[in-house]
C-alpha cells in the first residue's frame, strides 16, 4: 500500500504563507485546534482549518480562483523584488524540486507496471478485475493533485520571492524580503545579531553560511582570513540571501552585558509635542556608527555645547523604539511642567534639557551625544512563559513600547497584555497606537485604566502567575506595585521592573 505523506512546514513557513503572525498559529496548536509535529504543520491540516486556501470551494472554480489569486498577487506586488540572480538562483532550485517529483512520480509508474505484470501472471483467479482496478487506481493517482499541492505551490511561490533564513544554535528563524541586507532582516525580525558598523568595515557582523548561498550587495573593505575564507564567512551587512534557504551561524547577544557601551553623535529629526505632558524626541543616527542596543534599555543623551549658557546638560531616558530600526531612535520626555515648577535646570540636569527642548532651542539638523546603553529591563526569553503582560504607568510607557514593538517583531509570544495606567483625568498620551496593536494582532489585549483601577485589574487576571510581568514607571508608584504583586504570589523571576 502507496502513503503519501503530506508536506511539512515550519510554523514561521506556516505563519509567512497565511499572513498571520506566529502567536495566532501557536494558540491554535495549544488549543488543540492544529496539529503538530515537531514545531512543523502539515499543509493538508492547514488546508482544512483555513479553507480560504482551496481553489475547488464550493463548487465555484474559477470564481474563487480569481478571488484568491487577486489577493494573493497583491501580497506579492507588496512585496521588493530581490535582484534577478537572486531570482534565477531560486527559481532553478524550484525547477530541481519539480524535476525530482516527476522522477518520483515516473518511479512509482514503473512500479505499478510491474506489480501489474505479476498480477498478469499469476494463476490467481480475478486477476482481470484486479488488473482494472490497478489501472483505475495509477491513472487517479498520477491525474490528482498531491496532497497539499495548492498549499505548496503558493508556498513555492513565496520561497522566490522571500528567502528563509535559519539561525545556529538558536534556531531563530526570519525571511530576507527583495534585496534587503541579511543584518537589516534579522534586526526587523527582533533578533539581536553582533554588528558594528553595519557598512562593512569592522566584521563584527560576520557569520558563517552553514547552507545556501549569499551575494554581496556592496564592496567591503574587511578582509577575511584564509580559515574565514575556508568556512563560508560573510559579513550580514553587506549579503543577501541568493538561495531560498539558508542557514546561518551566527553570534547572537543574549544578555545586556553582550552589547556594548558605545559614543556616538546623532542629529536632531524633531519635538513633537504629544500632548500637555509629554514631548516625543526623533534622533537619527550616522549610517556607519549606529546604535546598538536591547529594547528596554536607556542611554544617557546630551545637548550640544553653548545651547544652554555653556550648562552642560544631559538626561538619562529610555529608548522608546525598537532595535529593529537602529538608525532611528525615539524618546518619551516628560515636559517641565510635569517634572515639577520648583526643580531648575542648575540642580537638575534633567530638567534643564527638557527646558530646552520646550523652549525650542535645539533645531533640526543639531547634534546631541548618545551615551550607552544602560539598564537590564529587557525581554527573557528563555523562562519560556510566552504570555507577556506589560505594565506602564505615565511615561513608564516608553520602555514599554520598545519592548512590546521588539516582542511583536519577534512574534515568539504566545499572548500579550498592555495595562496602561495614568494619574491624571485622560487617556494615556498614545491610544491609537496601542488600539492599532490590538486592532491588528489576535493576542494584543490593551486596558487603558486610572492608576487606582489597576490594582483590581491585575487581581482579576487569572493567567497572571503563569506570565512574566514587565512593570515600569516613576519609583514612587512602581516600588509600592512591585511589592503587592509579590505578596500576592508574583515570583520575583517573573516580575521585571523599570523604576524611573
Amino acid at each position: 500500500m502507496l502513503v503519501v505523506m503530506s508536506q511539512r512546514l515550519t510554523l514561521s513557513r506556516a505563519a509567512h504563507l497565511l499572513g498571520i503572525s506566529r502567536m495566532a498559529l501557536q494558540k491554535r496548536i495549544r488549543e488543540g485546534e492544529l496539529p503538530s509535529f515537531d514545531g512543523m504543520v502539515s499543509v493538508d491540516d492547514l488546508q482544512h482549518m483555513w479553507p480560504q486556501l482551496d481553489l475547488e470551494e464550493s463548487g465555484s472554480f474559477e470564481k474563487t480562483r480569481a478571488i484568491r489569486e487577486d489577493a494573493f498577487a497583491r501580497r506579492l506586488r507588496e512585496r521588493v523584488l530581490p535582484s534577478q540572480e537572486a531570482l534565477a538562483q531560486r527559481l532553478f532550485a524550484q525547477g530541481q524540486e519539480l524535476a525530482e517529483l516527476q522522477r518520483t512520480l515516473t518511479r512509482y509508474h514503473a512500479l505499478f507496471e510491474a506489480l501489474q505484470a505479476r498480477l498478469a501472471a499469476a494463476p490467481a483467479p480475478g486477476k482481470e478485475e484486479l488488473a482494472k482496478l490497478l489501472d483505475e487506481g495509477l491513472a487517479q493517482a498520477l491525474a490528482a493533485p498531491a496532497p497539499g499541492a495548492d498549499v505548496s505551490a503558493l508556498d513555492a511561490m513565496l520561497r522566490v520571492m522571500s528567502a528563509h533564513v535559519t539561525v545556529k544554535p538558536s534556531g531563530h528563524e526570519f525571511f530576507v524580503e527583495g534585496s534587503e541586507t541579511l543584518l537589516k532582516a534579522a534586526l526587523r525580525a527582533g533578533l539581536t545579531p553582533n554588528y558594528g558598523c553595519g557598512n562593512g568595515l569592522c566584521g563584527l557582523c560576520k557569520a558563517r553560511v552553514v547552507a545556501g548561498e549569499t551575494r554581496a550587495m556592496a564592496p567591503s573593505d574587511y578582509r577575511f582570513s584564509a580559515a574565514e575564507k575556508a568556512q563560508n564567512h560573510v559579513l550580514m551587512c553587506v549579503c543577501t540571501a541568493l538561495s531560498s534557504d539558508l542557514v546561518l551561524e551566527v553570534l547572537e547577544a543574549g544578555a545586556p552585558e553582550d552589547i556594548p557601551e558605545q559614543r556616538i553623535v546623532a542629529k536632531l529629526r524633531s519635538v513633537d509635542r504629544l500632548n500637555d505632558d509629554m514631548l516625543r524626541l526623533h534622533l537619527q543616527t550616522p549610517r556607519s556608527n549606529r546604535l546598538r542596543f536591547l529594547a528596554g534599555q536607556r542611554v544617557t543623551l546630551g545637548l550640544p555645547a553653548g545651547v544652554a549658557s555653556g550648562a552642560d546638560l544631559h538626561a538619562e531616558v529610555p529608548i522608546a523604539s525598537c532595535p529593529c530600526d537602529d538608525r532611528n531612535l525615539i524618546f518619551h520626555i516628560p515636559r517641565p511642567a510635569r517634572r515639577g515648577a520648583s526643580a531648575n535646570s542648575q540642580g537638575d540636569p534633567a530638567q534643564g534639557f527638557a527646558e530646552c527642548l520646550e523652549a525650542g532651542l535645539l533645531k533640526p539638523g543639531d547634534e546631541l551625544s548618545v551615551w550607552g546603553p544602560w539598564g537590564s529591563f529587557v525581554l527573557d526569553w528563555s523562562s519560556r512563559r510566552l504570555a507577556l503582560v506589560f505594565i506602564a504607568i505615565d511615561e513608564g510607557f516608553a520602555p514599554i513600547n520598545s519592548l512590546i514593538e521588539h516582542a511583536i517583531a519577534e512574534d515568539a509570544a504566545a499572548s500579550i497584555t498592555l495595562y496602561w495606567a495614568s494619574t491624571d483625568a485622560g487617556e494615556p498620551y498614545l491610544p491609537n497606537q496601542c488600539r492599532a496593536w490590538a486592532a491588528a494582532l489576535d493576542e494584543f489585549s490593551y486596558l487603558p485604566l486610572d492608576l487606582a483601577e489597576l490594582p483590581a485589574a491585575l487581581a482579576a487576571n487569572a493567567a497572571l502567575a503563569e506570565s512574566d510581568i514587565y512593570l515600569a514607571g516613576a519609583a514612587r508608584q512602581v516600588e509600592p506595585l512591585a511589592a503587592a504583586l509579590r505578596a500576592a504570589g508574583q515570583p520575583s523571576r517573573q516580575l521585571h521592573i523599570e523604576a524611573l
